[in-house]
């Protein structure tokens, strides 16, 4: 994935603040914390991890399917641009 290696430190510091909230939920269930936040705290890491997964998705089938911003069959341009609007609404 050669398209990957421009965003990498991007998308490793994502990976480290995922690992560091999940550190936070290790936590709060070792202090006992109020479930609701312990909750709270995991909502907030699937939205990470989804925000996350969408991005490289997104960068997948611009690179390997359909970018829509260059590609010059108007079809598969529209399909590309499509799939990534429904991804984006889908991994909200």
């Amino acid at each position: 994935m050669s398209h990957l290696h421009a965003d990498k430190s991007k998308l490793v510091a994502r990976i480290r603040r995922l690992k560091g909230q999940l550190d936070a939920v290790e936590r709060s269930l070792e202090a006992e914390a109020d479930c609701g936040d312990t909750l709270q705290l995991l909502a907030s890491i699937r939205g990470a991890l989804n925000g996350l997964t969408t991005e490289l998705i997104e960068t997948h089938i611009r690179n390997h399917v359909s970018d829509p911003d260059k590609d010059p069959d108007e079809d598969r341009a529209k399909g590309a641009r499509q799939l990534i609007s429904v991804l984006k609404t889908y991994m909200k």
